[in-house]
């Protein structure tokens, strides 16, 4: 095999296990490697390189060694041993960070050649969010043009997709991305009116791949194919007018060329890029955890309402199997919080049910307040009314309503609205 795996997003989330797997599966004998450079600069990048291998190793089942080259100027020895690892690698892996700090620690320097060797030994290199932007011939500055709000512009990438396929392309993960609500966050963030400006600045020639979250490009160069895989799309881009690839699909590196020059098209051609699907084609959401925290509350609250203490805890605990299987996603938001204060006001609900019991109440009273009706059937006909209303009021003041019927006397347990005593004849 000889691959390169483009993901959009999600590369360490629980819905790219299955890829994952199938792509390691593929990739033939010899080490793993993880590159930690998109975030070096960061103050938790131990703590990110530590949750991606947890990842790897628990999730997906494969043991990935760290090659840490967070900065160009490394030492001699470190920078050496990261080179050899990367020259007996079958399999490497870059992911989230920072697009324009991975490339500014990676120009000038053996490593881009030590990449692309990877593919060309018959490896497979991962390239996912931030490290597939570096993968195109143009790449975007996300966190200048999002977070700091300089003008578009493009940065010198690696252009390995134009090394291996001959296609000039600018790579766009998070193409789908809808974390704005009632702002425009597709395309990496950038939103229609900057992709636009950018659009302008390439060539005639050129084109944008956008890959949605949760979504894999996977280009064998022996197959000579290109398949797509997850939940979203590929999309070609040309200035303004999309080529859609599903989940799904496959086609070969000639046909997306083509597709990249604007001499083919596929079935499915839209101005824009907003659709995501399964892999029957079926549009969808894309998963997440905040969805998955969702669905989870949702099983909670029914149990709730029947008093079903069994199914709400497997509600509970298939909240915290949610919780650890979305741990080691690098995914930097504050939804593992949330779900975390899900799952605590979920314990407290619990907690507060058992005081109460989550068993009927009547049923216990039942043989009681029955009892009790009955001695007040009785004095009733003896006329005894007094007795009578001194039963009728016991039972109201422990949270009996009592209803007489012309078929008998009728109860049921007081709600919070109900009066207190009198409020039955």
């Amino acid at each position: 095999m000889s691959r390169i795996v483009l993901m959009g997003s999600g590369e360490t989330a629980p819905a790219m296990v299955k890829t994952h797997r199938a792509v390691l599966a593929a990739s033939g004998d010899g080490p793993a490697v993880m590159l930690d450079t998109p975030y070096g600069f960061q103050v938790n990048a131990d703590d990110l390189t530590n949750r991606t291998l947890r990842y790897f190793e628990e999730s997906v089942g494969q043991k990935v060694t760290p090659a840490s080259w967070r900065r160009s100027d490394i030492p001699s020895a470190e920078r050496e041993r990261v080179l050899a690892q990367l020259s007996r690698a079958a399999w490497l892996f870059a992911g989230p960070g920072s697009p324009t700090y991975a490339l500014n620690q990676w120009h000038g320097t053996p490593l881009i050649g030590a990449i692309g060797d990877v593919v060309d030994r018959g490896g497979t290199v991962v390239l996912g969010s931030a490290a597939a932007v570096t993968a195109g011939r143009w790449a975007l500055p996300v966190y200048e043009i999002y977070k700091v709000g300089t003008a578009p512009y493009w940065a010198e990438g690696l252009d390995l997709l134009t090394r291996f396929l001959d296609i000039p392309v600018a790579v766009v993960p998070h193409y789908d991305n809808a974390e704005g609500g009632t702002y425009d966050t597709r395309f990496c963030y950038l939103g229609e009116d900057r992709l636009q400006l950018l659009e302008q600045s390439l060539p005639e020639n050129a084109a944008v791949l956008g890959i949605d979250e949760h979504t894999a490009v996977i280009v064998d160069r022996v197959a000579n194919t290109v398949e797509v895989s997850g939940v979203g799309h590929l999309t070609v881009r040309r200035h303004g007018q999309s080529e859609l690839i599903p989940a799904g699909s496959a086609l070969t590196t000639d046909e997306l060329a083509s597709i990249v020059a604007g001499v083919r098209h596929v079935p499915r051609t839209v101005p824009g890029a907003e659709a995501t699907a399964n892999e029957s084609g079926r549009e969808t959401a894309p998963p997440s955890l905040d969805a998955d925290v969702a669905a989870q509350r949702k099983l909670f609250d029914a149990a709730m309402a029947d008093r079903d203490v069994d199914a709400a805890v497997a509600a509970l605990l298939g909240l915290d199997d949610v919780l650890v299987a979305w741990s080691a996603d690098t995914l930097q938001s504050d939804s593992l919080d949330r779900g975390r204060r899900e799952l605590r006001a979920m314990v407290v609900r619990l907690g507060e049910l058992a005081r109460s019991g989550a068993a009927d109440p009547g049923a216990a009273l039942a043989p009681v307040v029955d009892a009790v009706l009955a001695a007040r059937r009785l004095a009733r006909e003896e006329k005894d009314f007094a007795t009578s209303d001194t039963l009728r009021d016991a039972l109201i003041a422990g949270g009996i309503v009592v209803m007489d019927t012309p078929d008998g006397s009728t109860w049921s347990m007081a709600g919070p609205d109900d009066e207190g005593p009198g409020s039955a004849p």
